[in-house]
């Protein structure tokens, strides 16, 4: 009877808990959540609009070594592979490092 009575304690007390709402997930069930369409791009100017435009096509000109090489295994299934368990840099070395003249 005690094993009975201790057992329906600690499953209402896992209950309590695991059920608990708080106050976080009542955003959702606010009026207007997000904002309307006219207001959207209200956020940055046009002038920082262009600056990170262009800012974005200048890192994509001037990549690290690193990314392209990790790009170019991400395209390549057994490298990816490789990648998941040794790392990309040790991937890209056995699967395109002879290709690019080394070894």
């Amino acid at each position: 009877m005690k094993s009975l009575l201790l057992l329906s304690i600690l499953a209402a007390l896992a209950v309590a808990v695991l059920c608990y709402e708080s106050h976080e997930s009542m955003e959702s069930y606010e009026i207007y959540p997000f904002t309307n369409r006219r207001n959207a791009n209200t956020f940055i100017s046009p002038q920082q609009r262009w600056r990170a435009k262009a800012h974005e096509r200048i890192r994509e000109r001037t990549k690290p070594t690193y990314e392209i090489n990790r790009e170019a295994c991400d395209d390549f299934k057994l490298c990816e592979r490789y990648a998941m368990v040794y790392g990309y840099n040790a991937a890209y070395n056995r699967y395109f490092q002879q290709r690019r003249g080394g070894k």
